[in-house]
C-alpha cells in the first residue's frame, strides 16, 4: 500500500504527459497555442498605491476570457483528467488508511527497500520509503489536499486548452513531495526537495506566454536555489560530521557531537550548530521565511489551483517538515533553535503587517500562509514540533479551502483579482461565500475551528519556554494573531459585502461555480471544522507522545507543550482569542460601517501605508544589493573582460593585427612600372652586399 501511495501519481503523471505530448505532435504545435494567453489583461487600472511598478491588480490568473474561445474537451483532455484524479484519490484514501494504521494503538513504523542507489566508499544509499507517524500525517496532507486540487481542477481549467499538461505537472508535484515527506536519507530528502521546486516552476509558469509568469517562475526558481544551496551546504556537513545519510545513523550520533568544533579563518564554531543552520537556511527558501520570502507573492502568477498546491500543503511546508524531521539534530543544537524561533516570528509578524495592505486577494491569502509559517516555526524554535505539525495539518485545509475559495470568486466575477472591484456578491454565490466564512474563521483561530487548536497551543508553548526568545515569538505572534483576524474579515467583507464595484455587466453574470468545484470546497470546509476538534487530543494532548511514537524527539528539558500544559497562567489562552475578537471588530468597522475611513487613515499615515503596501521594500532592497551589482559586473565583464581582453587580445586582435600588415603590404602594390623597377634594382644590389660580404 505504502509504494501504492508514492508511485500512483507518478504514475497519473507519466500517462498525463504523454497524451500531452501525443497531442502537440499530433497538431504539430501546443493545442491552442494561439489563444494560450489567456487574455490576462482585463482592462484593471495600475492603481497608484503601488510605487514599486508591480501591478498587483491585473493580474488573470483562470484562462476563460472573452477574446478566446473555449477550447472543447476531447478524449485526452477527459483520460487525462480521469486518471489524474482518480490515482491522486485513490491515494489520498489509502493515505488516510495508513495514517490510523500507523498511529493507532499497536501501529508499527516500518521502512521499505525498494533498491540500493549508491553506494561509493563509506556512503551507501539505499532508496527507501520510511512510514512512521510524521510520514504519515504528510501523507495524509499532502494527498488529501492535492486530489481535491486535481478534481476542482477539472471545473477551474475547463476553458484551458492544455488540460493533460497542467493534470500531469499537478501530478508530478505531488509525487515529488511524496517522495520528500517519506524519504528515509537525506539524499532521497533532496531528491524530492529539488524535484518541488522544478515542479513549481512549471506550475507557476503554466502560462508561459505572459512574460509577467516567466519572471514569476524564474524568481521562485533563483530564490529556492539560494536556500537549496545553504540545505546542500548542511547535507555534507552532516555527512563529514557522522559519516553518513541515513536519518537513524545520523540521529543516533547527535548526542556525540554536543561540543565538537568546526575550526574556519581562525575561529571555532560549534559543528551541530553551523550543520543545523545550514539546514533551516533550506527550510527558510522552501518555506518563504523573512529573507528568502520575495518569490512568493510573485508565485501567484500560476492558476489558482496552483497556488492552492503550494501554499496549502506541499512546497511551502516542506520546511516545517524537514526541521520537525531532523528534531533529533536541533534538539542539541539550542542556538539552532534560537535563530529559528526569531526567524518565524518575525516572519509571522511581517508577513501579517504586509497582508493588512494589499487589495490581491490571492495575494492577501498567501501573505497570510507566509505569516502562519512563521508559527510553526517559530513552534519549532522552542521544541514544540508536536504544534507545530499540527498547525501544518490544519492549516492545510483552511488555506486550501480559502485558496480555491478565492478562486470560485473569481470565476464568478470574470477572473477580477483586485478586492476593490469587487463586492455585493454574497447572495450571488453564497455557498462560496459561507465556506469562506469556515475557512476565515479558522484562519481567524476563532474556538471551535481548527485554527483555534493548533495556533493557540503555538502561543502558549512559546510562552510556556519561558525564554527571552519565547517571549518575543509570544508578543509577535499575538501581534500577528490580531491583524490576521483583521485582514481575514477584511477581505470577506471587501470580496462578499457592500455595493457592488464591479461593471453592471459583471454583477449580473456572476454565478456560483459548478458542481465540481464546489465538492471540493465541501471536503476542505469539513477539515476546516473538524480537523481542529478531532485530532487535537492524539497531536498535542497529554498522549502525544503514543501518538508521534519515536518520529519526534524532544529533551525532556524542552519540552514547552508539556510545560503549557501544566504551568500556563490563564490569560495566556484566553488573550489570541480576544484580539482575534477585536480584529474582525476593526474589520468591520473600518470596510462595512465606516468604509472611507480606510483611505483616509491610509492618506494621513501615507508613508507607512507605503512601506507596508511595498513589502517592506525587499525586492527593492534586494534589487539595489544583488541585482544592479550583479548586471553591472556582467555588464562589465562582457564588455571589459570578454569584448576588450579576451576578443580584443585573442582573435579579434589576431585578426585586426594580419588586417593591418595586409594594408601596409598592399600599398607596395601601386601599378607602376618604374616603382617594379626600382624594387629590382633594390633587390639586386642587396644580393649583390651580402655575396660580397659573406661570401
Amino acid at each position: 500500500m505504502e509504494v501504492l501511495v508514492v508511485f500512483l501519481p507518478l504514475l497519473a503523471f507519466l500517462i498525463a504527459g504523454s497524451l500531452s505530448l501525443f497531442a502537440y505532435g499530433h497538431n504539430g504545435a501546443p493545442k491552442g497555442a494561439a489563444a494560450h494567453g489567456h487574455g490576462h489583461d482585463h482592462g484593471h487600472h495600475d492603481h497608484h498605491h503601488d510605487a514599486h511598478g508591480h501591478d498587483d491588480h491585473g493580474h488573470d490568473d483562470h484562462g476563460h476570457d472573452d477574446h478566446h474561445p473555449a477550447a472543447p474537451a476531447d478524449w485526452r483532455d477527459r483520460t487525462a483528467q480521469v486518471v489524474t484524479c482518480g490515482a491522486v484519490v485513490l491515494a489520498a484514501v489509502m493515505s488516510w488508511i495508513l495514517f490510523f494504521q500507523v498511529t493507532g494503538h499497536g501501529g508499527t513504523p516500518r521502512t521499505i527497500e525498494l533498491f540500493r542507489w549508491m553506494k561509493s566508499g563509506t556512503l551507501d544509499v539505499f532508496w527507501a520509503l520510511r512510514v512512521d507517524q510524521l510520514t504519515a500525517v504528510m501523507l495524509v496532507v499532502v494527498n488529501t489536499v492535492s486530489a481535491c486540487v486535481h478534481v476542482y481542477s477539472v471545473g477551474y481549467m475547463a476553458d484551458d486548452p492544455n488540460k493533460p499538461r497542467f493534470q500531469a505537472y499537478l501530478s508530478f508535484f505531488t509525487f515529488c513531495m511524496l517522495m520528500l515527506v517519506t524519504a528515509d536519507n537525506f539524499v532521497q530528502m533532496f531528491f524530492g526537495w529539488e524535484g518541488v521546486g522544478v515542479a513549481s516552476y512549471l506550475l507557476i509558469n503554466f502560462w508561459y506566454e505572459k512574460p509577467s509568469a516567466n519572471n514569476a517562475a524564474m524568481k521562485a526558481f533563483l530564490v529556492n536555489r539560494v536556500g537549496d544551496f545553504g540545505f546542500a551546504l548542511g547535507i555534507f556537513s552532516v555527512f563529514v560530521l557522522t559519516g553518513s545519510l541515513q536519518f537513524d545513523v545520523a540521529f543516533a550520533k547527535a548526542p556525540e557531537l554536543v561540543g565538537k568544533t568546526l575550526h574556519f579563518l581562525s575561529w571555532d564554531f560549534d559543528a551541530l550548530t553551523i550543520a543545523c543552520l545550514l539546514l533551516f537556511v533550506g527550510a527558510m527558501g522552501k518555506s518563504a521565511q523573512l529573507g528568502l520570502h520575495t518569490w512568493l507573492p510573485d508565485a501567484m502568477e500560476g492558476p489558482t489551483p496552483v497556488s492552492a498546491l503550494i501554499h496549502a500543503a506541499t512546497m511551502v511546508t516542506a520546511g516545517v517538515f524537514m526541521v520537525c524531521r531532523l528534531s533529533p539534530l536541533f534538539e542539541y543544537a539550542p542556538a539552532a533553535l534560537q535563530v529559528v524561533t526569531v526567524v518565524g516570528a518575525f516572519t509571522a509578524f511581517v508577513a501579517a503587517t504586509i497582508g493588512f495592505t494589499q487589495f490581491d486577494i490571492k495575494r492577501v491569502i498567501a501573505y497570510s500562509t507566509m505569516s502562519q509559517l512563521g508559527y510553526m516555526f517559530f513552534a519549532a524554535g522552542v521544541s514544540a514540533y508536536d504544534a507545530a505539525m499540527f498547525h501544518l495539518f490544519t492549516h492545510a485545509f483552511f488555506k486550501a479551502l480559502l485558496f480555491l475559495g478565492a478562486g470560485s470568486v473569481i470565476h464568478a466575477l470574470h477572473h477580477e483579482q483586485d478586492m476593490r472591484n469587487m463586492g455585493g456578491v454574497w447572495k450571488k454565490i453564497p455557498v462560496t461565500y459561507a465556506l469562506m466564512w469556515i475557512g476565515n474563521l479558522a484562519l481567524a483561530g476563532l474556538p471551535i475551528f481548527a485554527g483555534f487548536y493548533s495556533k493557540d497551543m503555538i502561543l502558549e508553548a512559546a510562552f510556556a519556554a519561558n525564554s527571552p526568545v519565547g517571549m518575543l515569538a509570544f508578543w509577535l505572534g499575538i501581534s500577528a494573531a490580531l491583524m490576521t483576524a483583521f485582514y481575514s474579515w477584511r477581505l470577506l467583507i471587501m470580496s462578499f459585502h457592500g455595493a457592488p464595484r464591479m461593471p453592471k455587466k459583471v454583477f449580473e453574470h456572476a454565478h456560483e461555480s459548478p458542481l465540481v468545484m464546489l465538492v471540493p470546497l465541501f471536503v476542505l470546509g469539513a477539515g476546516a471544522v473538524l480537523s481542529g476538534i478531532l485530532f487535537a487530543d492524539r497531536f498535542i494532548g497529554h498522549h502525544r507522545a503514543d501518538f508521534w511514537g519515536k518520529s519526534i524527539f524532544v529533551l525532556p528539558a524542552h519540552d514547552s507543550i508539556e510545560a503549557a500544559h501544566h504551568y500556563l497562567p490563564g490569560w495566556v489562552g484566553t488573550l489570541p482569542i480576544i484580539v482575534g475578537l477585536i480584529g474582525i471588530a476593526l474589520a468591520y468597522l473600518l470596510y462595512l460601517l465606516l468604509p472611507r475611513l480606510p483611505g483616509a487613515i491610509a492618506s494621513t499615515f501615507s508613508g507607512v501605508h507605503a512601506f507596508l503596501y511595498n513589502k517592506w521594500y525587499f525586492d527593492e532592497l534586494y534589487d539595489w544589493a544583488f541585482v544592479r551589482p550583479a548586471r553591472w559586473l556582467g555588464h562589465g565583464l562582457w564588455k571589459g573582460g570578454d569584448g576588450a581582453l579576451i576578443d580584443g587580445v585573442g582573435p579579434d586582435g589576431l585578426a585586426a593585427a594580419t588586417q593591418n600588415v595586409a594594408a601596409k603590404a598592399s600599398r607596395m602594390q601601386s601599378g607602376y612600372v618604374y616603382h617594379y623597377a626600382f624594387a629590382m634594382v633594390i633587390g639586386v644590389v642587396t644580393l649583390v652586399v651580402w655575396l660580397s660580404l659573406f661570401g
